[in-house]
């Protein structure tokens, strides 16, 4: 069952004050992909702070798009839109070297590396279940409007998110097995 996002006023007027409208990102601008993707975690059901951390989920720029809106040294910014758990999920969304964490992202005890710092840590359940759900829900956003990236991308996101499918919403496992097996 959908959840209704909370107040997102705050950090849609943030990303438009930072350019996130103007940047270029498959399916038109990074804002419209954000947007998509915190409505896809509200379909799927996601609590209010996972689905702000959708829409925020590239202010520091990730491992597959490096453009940044924020610096590190300003997190306290996006944490006084969108709240201190949803800026946590976004920097450690942001922060994942997708490489050396991705192996072993599905076992309890998997580290995860940050790309920013170096320095490796075990997530708790809870973060390594919304890493995940955010994962799928930019993924699948993804490949669905981009067909030359499903068929690039899409298996080996499927072996991915099959590895994981228990840190994943039996909706957000549905979409990944549709979008990306297409």
């Amino acid at each position: 069952m959908p959840v209704s996002p909370p107040d997102s006023g705050p950090a849609v007027a943030l990303l438009r004050g930072l350019g996130a409208a103007d940047i270029a990102h498959p399916g038109g601008t990074l804002l419209a992909h954000l947007t998509r993707v915190q409505r896809q975690l509200a379909a799927w059901g996601a609590r209010p702070a996972l689905q702000l951390a959708g829409l925020c989920h590239a202010f520091y720029g990730t491992d597959g798009f490096p453009e940044a809106l924020l610096p590190l040294d300003r997190r306290g910014e996006l944490a006084a839109a969108v709240g201190a758990e949803a800026e946590a999920l976004v920097y450690l969304y942001a922060s994942c070297d997708r490489r050396a964490t991705y192996p072993t992202l599905g076992e309890a005890d998997g580290p995860f590396h940050d790309r920013f710092t170096g320095l490796s840590h075990i997530p708790e359940p809870q973060s390594r279940r919304d890493f995940a759900e955010l994962s799928a829900a930019n993924e699948t956003d993804l490949a669905r409007l981009d067909p030359a990236f499903r068929d690039q991308w899409g298996p080996g996101l499927l072996g991915l998110f099959t590895r994981v499918r228990p840190l994943l919403s039996p909706p957000a496992w549905a979409d990944c097995q549709e979008v990306l097996a297409g």
